[in-house]
């Protein structure tokens, strides 16, 4: 009597691969280059038709996505990691999917697939290219379709392919090293390269610190109004801040100057006489700067 070998048992959540923050991409046949996707990285764990969905924390959103889920009609055993996101005009955009999310909708949910830990046992060992490809098999011999798609990926020079993405307003690129194994860190095999939105903003005025400032609250215009754009807290030192203080102080005003006025109970508000040099990432649906941060003061020319 021939003995049937049993399927390793599966894990629970793989906690995450995580990429490094650089300035510029790499260039190499070593590397692959994908897209960075604005989204909610989640792993979808598949085990004789039963699925589960957990956010990188281990949430169990399988509800959520089920939609996704619903997709994914693998036999056996997989884990796929991937990104879900909302793709409007043209771009992947983190405060449409939150907008989706939170209206209980799942009609404009995206799921790209990037990476496979397990088949029919663990695969993290095996270098990064294999898990790919085996991944791309995997989702092409069954048939896999929309809402799900699998990452593609460039090799050679990534400064390229992130200068193209600079372009089309994407967040960025990843490049992945094509022979490294899949590891439960952040670590160098894993780059990551973002692109950022560059802008000037009226400041309408500050959260005081001991010394300084803790925000400042910025405005856009838009025609003859003055309209609310967020606040920034990132990007000075203990000296700049200072010294925006110091400048700040100069043109302090008793009430907002905001077209329609908001409630900020610890606002000094000022006239909008100088200007901040702000980079960011995008702008939310409630119309607010995301990912500030400050890179300079200037006093607005009029």
């Amino acid at each position: 009597m021939v003995k049937r070998t049993a399927r390793p048992e599966m894990p629970g959540l793989i906690k995450p691969q995580l990429a490094t923050l650089k300035l510029k991409a790499p260039k190499g046949e070593q590397w692959l280059h994908e897209i960075k996707y604005d989204g909610y990285r989640v792993q979808i764990h598949i085990n004789a038709g039963k699925k589960k969905v957990y956010t990188r924390n281990g949430l169990d959103w399988t509800k959520r996505f089920s939609v996704i889920a619903g997709t994914l009609d693998i036999p056996g055993q997989a884990i796929i990691d991937g990104e879900v996101v909302v793709v409007h005009e043209g771009r992947t955009n983190f405060s449409e999917l939150q907008a989706e999310l939170a209206s209980g909708r799942q009609d404009r949910l995206i799921y790209y697939a990037f990476d496979l830990l397990w088949r029919d046992g663990d695969l993290r060992s095996r270098p990064q290219i294999e898990r790919k490809q085996a991944l791309s098999d995997l989702l092409g011999e069954n048939d896999i379709e929309q809402p799900v798609f699998y990452s593609e990926h460039l090799t050679g020079n990534g400064q390229e392919m992130f200068e193209h993405a600079a372009k089309l307003n994407w967040e960025g690129i990843i490049s992945k090293r094509a022979d490294a194994p899949y590891r439960s860190e952040r670590n160098e095999n894993w780059l990551k390269v973002k692109t950022v939105i560059k802008g000037k903003f009226p400041v309408i005025g500050f959260i005081k610190d001991p010394t300084g400032v803790a925000a400042l609250y910025l405005g856009k215009k838009e025609g003859k109004d003055l309209v609310y754009m967020g606040k920034v807290g990132t990007g000075w030192s203990r000296t700049v801040s200072s010294q925006i203080r110091k400048q700040l102080d100069t043109v302090v005003s008793p009430k907002s100057k905001l077209t329609k006025p908001i409630k900020k109970p610890k606002a000094t508000w000022v006239e909008p006489k100088f200007t901040a040099e702000i980079e960011y990432r995008d702008i939310t649906s409630e119309g607010l700067l995301r990912a500030s941060s400050f890179k300079g003061l200037t006093k607005a020319i009029r």
